[in-house]
């Protein structure tokens, strides 16, 4: 499938693809949409999606030349290293880069599976499903926690420098157990979400897939 010369997401309004549209976001390059709302079920959205990912996950991103990308970490790299003025990242070689690359994979490793069995617990076990999805939601209060308590003193997940880890704990908060939880049991992690809500190249495109509430 060859793309239009901009970057597609194939995207879900308050998904995964919202980390690619933000990552997105901060390298300032024209981005178009393809909404699959419904991709997890049989249908047009799913088909669309099926025919660039064969996993049909989303985020999937198609660049400029038609390359397709998949895993939010890949893409989180891969665009640091195609914008390296846009902040994503702490440059190869410097102190902070260690840091950076442990905690992308955490997010991917840790966070990220705790979705893909307890948001459709029925896919993997046949007696109490609902049995699965609170143990990850369990297991993940847990991650969140001790990685609230690893944060280094600045305000923000490096410490004083901004990255595209900060963008991950801002959409991430927002799912289960959501942000409520967050002020309650992870108040920096919760500082840095709000704080990264602010950010003017970040601002519409979270607050299109998390609207505001009245």
């Amino acid at each position: 499938m060859k793309s239009s010369g901009s970057y597609t997401v194939f995207a879900v309004p308050g998904l995964g693809s919202t980390l690619a549209e933000a990552l997105l976001a901060l390298c300032s390059v024209p981005v178009r949409i393809e909404d699959v709302t419904g991709f997890d079920q049989s249908g047009a959205a799913r088909e669309r999606l099926l025919r660039i990912n064969p996993l049909g996950q989303v985020p999937t991103l198609l660049l400029p030349d038609g390359t397709v990308m998949t895993e939010s970490a890949a893409i989180a790299l891969l665009l640091s290293e195609r914008h390296p003025d846009s902040g994503l990242a702490p440059a190869p070689g410097t102190d902070a880069r260690a840091a950076f690359l442990r905690r992308l994979v955490w997010f991917a490793a840790n966070i990220y599976p705790t979705f893909t069995y307890g948001d459709y617990p029925d896919r993997w076990v046949r007696a109490d499903p609902a049995s699965l999805q609170d143990t990850t939601d369990r297991y993940r209060e847990r991650l969140w926690k001790q990685f609230e308590s690893e944060l280094p003193k600045g305000g923000w997940v490096l410490g004083t420098q901004f990255s595209a880890l900060d963008i991950y704990v801002a959409v991430m908060t927002h799912w289960r157990p959501r942000r409520a939880w967050f002020a309650a049991h992870c108040p920096r992690l919760h500082a840095i979400a709000s704080r990264t809500d602010e950010h003017p190249f970040l601002k519409a495109v979270l607050q299109r897939n998390f609207p505001p509430t009245a």
